[in-house]
């Protein structure tokens, strides 16, 4: 998003990396060194500031917070990132064949009404 975007927008963007490593940390509840190993295990890469800090969205924060509530009930952090990218993957495909019903199923009506 460039930056002559109202800020308003970009706050209301999921994907805006609005949050420092420090306050997602505070905000998850956990250290910034659990916000390092998820991004390790490659479950989130945060954006880098021009100094080199680490940006987190919002859309990275629910992740990391669905990460750290299986780690809390002793999931190891690797599988919690698996278990997590597995759900997020799932949730897309989903989204995606609803897509492709939804457009068959309009395709067909389409197609009843001509043949009348």
């Amino acid at each position: 998003m460039p930056a002559d975007t109202p800020l308003s927008d970009r706050l209301d963007d999921d994907d805006y990396p609005a949050y420092t490593m420090g306050r997602a940390a505070e905000m998850l509840g956990t250290t910034p060194g659990f916000l390092r190993a998820i991004g390790e295990a490659r479950l989130i890469t945060p954006l880098r500031s021009e100094g080199g800090h680490r940006r987190y969205s919002r859309y990275q924060l629910r992740i990391a917070a669905r990460a750290r509530e299986l780690v809390d009930r002793g999931t190891p952090i690797e599988a919690a990132c698996r278990i997590v990218i597995l759900e997020d993957q799932l949730e897309e495909a989903q989204r995606i064949n609803a897509e492709y019903r939804r457009a068959a199923g309009e395709a067909s009506h389409g197609t009843d009404a001509g043949s009348s």
